[in-house]
């Protein structure tokens, strides 16, 4: 029986995936992969000149990243990736992907407290000006399996705590 996890910390820009996924490998000695990372040139480019991307766009990269959860299980070690997984059907994907075996911690928070967020960072290419498309897309992942649901109007430290409590009661 193997202990590897595959964890995908979602939410709409802005939320803190990179932060509290960094935080989850660091306490549960997992791989981390920044989701954003394995976007191709041209899905950055056109976020960065503020257009969301579509579901053509999407596909490809949520295949990249249910590849990389599928080799880690497969040489049983556990992984942490950061990905927005906004709709139900690419979050199904990458349950697919994963053989199931994957759990979701969805960052939630206002629209308020994302957009100060994402105003305030530096040297990122997704802009504020898509929140609201990111907000539109989102559904909802309360409910489904393996989703532990996290507020982030809290320091990283806490929502990373609420994380691991959350992931701790799925065992």
């Amino acid at each position: 029986m193997t202990n590897a996890r595959a964890i995908v910390v979602m939410g709409v820009s802005g939320c803190g995936k990179t932060s509290v996924a960094e935080g989850l490998a660091a306490t549960l000695s997992a791989a981390f992969i920044e989701g954003d990372s394995l976007h191709p040139a041209t899905n950055v480019e056109k976020m960065s000149k503020g257009i969301p991307l579509d579901d053509a766009d999407r596909w490809p990269w949520l295949d990249i990243i249910g590849r990389a959860l599928s080799d880690a299980l497969a040489q049983d070690k556990s992984i942490v990736v950061s990905c927005s997984a906004l709709k139900k059907s690419y979050r199904d994907r990458l349950r697919a992907a994963a053989g199931g075996k994957l759990a979701f911690v969805f960052l939630k928070g206002s629209r308020e407290l994302l957009f100060g967020r994402m105003t305030s960072r530096r040297n990122h290419f997704m802009p504020a000006s898509l929140l609201d498309s990111q907000l539109a897309t989102l559904e909802d992942p309360s409910g489904e399996p393996g989703v532990i649901a996290v507020d982030i109007d809290a320091p990283i430290e806490r929502i990373v705590a609420a994380a691991l409590q959350g992931l701790a009661a799925q065992i």
